[in-house]
């Protein structure tokens, strides 16, 4: 038996347990405290399971079949590298944020947090996230979107204010437009194919017609685009998440929209591995470089600006799937897990300012590197991650990137590596100004006395302790991002784990089904 079904039993658990976490802290509505041990105690364990799967994955991909009905005819969830690996970092980054609410509700008092929504519907987004990451088809894939929509949709509304509930409304509508085209997509995928199973459709796409699949492709292409905020499908997120308490706009930022980014990558490795759309995606990677950040450096507000520069570093990443070779796709996922990390830890320290100086806006703030010098050493560094100053990781994955860019040597790779340059010194130029206006210029008026609680503190420090671990390992990560990135690249490792064979998970059919069959036979 292959090794790696011993770590069979750790697949469900990262969908499963939030699950029912979140079924039990809505029963506990009444009881705070219960609900706060329930969310921390169940994406505790998400996180260890997420690391066995990253240990077990290294040696191939885990298969389970969801009620032992095995592919085609099951669901299967998968957790191959890239999974297992985003698996970990967003486990990690959902347990900081949790920790970090529950700080800010101590500190607010618990008369203003709603804590009987709040951890239930954040248990279900953690589900969700770890469904879309496990899915081993498009429809359970597209279940995972839906999860994820209905709790970020409570999320992002909590508090009821006009401004959020206007946010809320462009944010959901945008989402079922994605939705719906994602839907017709499986749809015309299954009339098509007769399947929806990523591993059969590997197998089944290439005799297509190559009109079909283009359109097929393109469908795909753009649900996903819309949930990643790929230019010019992009201009929904600024306005969305700024609104949302800290907590969230966090969780968003360095969740959701990369949750787009592996759909991409999955069903460009392994349904599309022609390449046939690689020159619109690298046009699109420029173009959601160049403009986002350009919209970044033309706001004076901190979380606006974060939310542009997350639209803007989208763009590196679509930049090393585009280029469809071994180098560009581990360097786009080595960012992946990079700005998860980064862009999550800002918007926290964000939180941290607006308590501190009462604003996010730089014409409201200044003087915090002297009243909060711990604050300014915690933007400071995620903010020179987000930059690319090296050695920092968000150095070592640009780089990456613009190696193969120049490796590939063609006309547009290059224009890529000159944007992903440009892209980089504007960044750094829109974090200068912000470093100035809010943590070195004098305070044109007064800042509240107001402290910054060590239940914000402590998970922020965590994560940016998280961040300078990406350095420090970036070797080992490196090299496992390349491994999973190899395994990307040759669809048939993916293939050969999820079909049924003979050595044990079943032929595709429930084992009641099989002894219905020979005793019919027999009779």
């Amino acid at each position: 038996m292959n090794l790696t079904y011993g770590f069979a039993t750790l697949v469900p658990l990262p969908v499963v347990l939030p699950l029912f976490a979140a079924g039990l802290a809505l029963a506990l509505w009444r009881h705070p405290r219960a609900q706060h041990i329930i969310s921390v105690a169940a994406l505790s364990l998400v996180l260890a399971a997420s690391i066995g799967l990253l240990v077990g994955a290294d040696n191939g991909p885990i298969v389970v079949d969801v009620g032992e009905w095995a592919a085609p005819v099951g669901i299967d969830l998968v957790a191959d590298r890239l999974s297992a690996l985003m698996l970990t970092v967003s486990s990690f980054v959902l347990l900081c944020v949790l920790l970090y609410s529950l700080g800010q509700g101590v500190a607010d008092g618990h008369d203003k947090a709603p804590v009987s929504i709040y951890h239930p519907t954040y248990l279900v987004l953690a589900a969700g996230v770890s469904n879309a990451f496990l899915s081993g088809d498009l429809f359970n894939l597209y279940v995972g979107f839906e999860i994820l929509l209905a709790a970020s949709y409570v999320l992002l509304t909590l508090g009821g204010t006009g401004e959020r509930i206007r946010a809320g409304s462009i944010y959901v509508v945008v989402a079922l437009l994605s939705s719906v085209i994602f839907l017709v997509a499986i749809a015309l995928t299954y009339a098509a194919t007769g399947t929806v199973n990523l591993a059969q459709l590997a197998e089944r796409l290439p005799d297509v017609d190559p009109g079909v699949r283009m359109t097929l492709q393109l469908l795909l292409l753009l649900a996903f685009g819309i949930k990643a905020a790929i230019f010019p499908l992009s201009a929904w997120l600024p306005d969305s998440y700024p609104t949302a308490p800290a907590p969230v706009t966090a969780v968003f930022a360095g969740l959701l929209t990369k949750v787009g980014v592996y759909a991409i990558i999955r069903t460009q490795t392994l349904l599309f591995p022609d390449n046939r759309l690689d020159t619109v995606l690298m046009w699109l990677a420029l173009l959601t470089m160049v403009i986002g950040i350009l919209g970044a450096v033309a706001q004076n507000d901190i979380k606006r600006l974060l939310s542009f520069t997350l639209v803007s570093h989208i763009g590196y990443m679509i930049f090393g799937i585009s280029m469809a070779s071994e180098a560009g796709m581990a360097a786009s996922i080595f960012y992946v897990v990079h700005h998860i990390t980064v862009q999550t830890t800002l918007f926290l320290v964000v939180g941290l300012i607006e308590r501190r100086g009462g604003s996010t806006s730089l014409d409201k703030l200044g003087g915090l590197a002297k009243i909060a010098p711990g604050l300014a050493i915690l933007f400071f560094i995620p903010a020179m991650n987000l930059a690319g100053i090296p050695p920092l990781s968000g150095f070592l994955g640009k780089v990456g990137l613009l190696q193969e860019g120049v490796a590939q040597g063609t006309p547009l790779t290059w224009a890529l590596v000159v944007g992903s340059v440009v892209t980089s010194l504007l960044t750094l130029y829109a974090i200068v100004k912000a470093w100035n206006k809010a943590f070195w210029q004098t305070a044109p008026v007064e800042l509240p006395s107001t402290g910054t609680p060590r239940g914000m503190v402590g998970p922020t420090t965590a994560l940016v302790a998280f961040g300078l671990a990406l350095t420090f390992a970036a070797g080992p990560l490196y090299s496992y991002a390349e491994r999973a990135a190899g395994n990307l690249m040759q669809p048939s490792t993916y293939v050969d784990a999820v079909f049924p064979d003979d050595s044990g998970r079943g032929q595709g059919v429930s084992s009641d089904l099989v002894e219905e069959e020979q005793g019919g036979e027999g009779s």
